[in-house]
């Protein structure tokens, strides 16, 4: 039976019209190249070169049947490149819940650059509560999620990413908005909006740990279900506000100050998946160490 390997072997001598050459090029011994070009000629039942002192010709059969190689190399190579399109096309997708409504700029960094990266893996993105989160990494409906934390779950591995310094957030024309930096015990003098913990809990649970290092008593006039109605309060001088400089910079609004803090207080966004006992498949693991590895 004539392999592919024969006729590589064959094209490589009748280029090169030399065993020696040929041997280099395809880096193998000339003995096992000369034997493998005597194997084809017998199996064809022809001579495809005329071996003369010190010189090889390719015989009229051998002229044909590099012309012929050449052909099927061509349509080889073509085949090859359609499967992987085709692969790529079908190939099912990373799916990746994003809770906590976070809407930071090195969020959409991560999945322009996975794209980039693998683009032969689409990406299929959910917005979903923290407890939907949860829920659907341990049923298996998502490979991973992002959020600013869950409550601990065995189940569910949580690694960080990425972080945000904190900044105050207060109203146009309050009296803190016009300088530089803000303390953030002069800033939680202030009756203070906060998220509701049921929606947000990673998130609160970060700024309350926060506050609680700079402030023991401390006044929340309000609790937002979303960041939308957490802006709308600010901006309605109901109160001041904390966000990530990834969410102050997303916002853009003339109604809402941001001021950068004295201290240097984070805000954490993670990224999860669900333990699995015999390992990450490959392209949830390179997803991860993506995310993990953002500048």
């Amino acid at each position: 039976m004539i392999e592919l390997r024969h006729l590589r072997y064959f094209a490589a001598v009748a280029e090169e019209l030399n065993f020696r050459r040929a041997a280099e090029r395809i880096h193998i011994d000339q003995t096992p190249l000369s034997r493998t070009i005597r194997d084809l000629e017998d199996q064809l039942g022809v001579q495809l070169f005329m071996r003369m002192p010190r010189k090889l010709r390719l015989t009229p059969a051998g002229t044909r049947l590099l012309k012929e190689s050449h052909k099927l190399f061509i349509r080889l190579e073509r085949t090859r490149r359609v499967v992987r399109a085709t692969d790529a096309r079908h190939r099912a997708p990373l799916r990746i819940g994003i809770a906590d409504g976070i809407a930071q700029p090195k969020l959409s960094e991560c999945f322009t650059g996975w794209q980039a990266l693998a683009p032969e893996t689409p990406l299929e993105l959910s917005e979903m509560s923290a407890d939907e989160l949860a829920a659907a990494l341990r049923r298996e409906e998502i490979d991973a999620g992002v959020s600013f934390g869950l409550p601990e779950d065995e189940a569910i591995a949580q690694e960080p990413a990425w972080n945000y310094p904190l900044m105050a957030m207060l109203p146009f024309g309050h009296e803190l908005a016009s300088l530089e930096k803000v303390a953030l015990a002069d800033l939680l003098a202030f009756p203070l909006i906060s998220c509701r913990a049921d929606r947000q809990p990673g998130l609160v649970q970060q700024m309350r740990d926060i506050v609680r290092r700079h402030r023991t008593e401390l006044t929340i006039t309000s609790e937002a279900s979303s960041l939308a109605g957490y802006v709308t309060r600010i901006a309605a001088g109901m109160g001041v506000g904390l966000a990530d400089a990834g969410h102050a910079a997303t916002l853009h609004r003339t109604d809402v100050v941001s001021v950068p803090l004295q201290e240097d207080e984070r805000i954490n966004t993670w990224v999860l998946h669900k333990h699995q006992r015999f390992g990450l498949n490959e392209d949830l693991q390179r997803f991860l160490t993506h995310a993990k590895n953002l500048h």
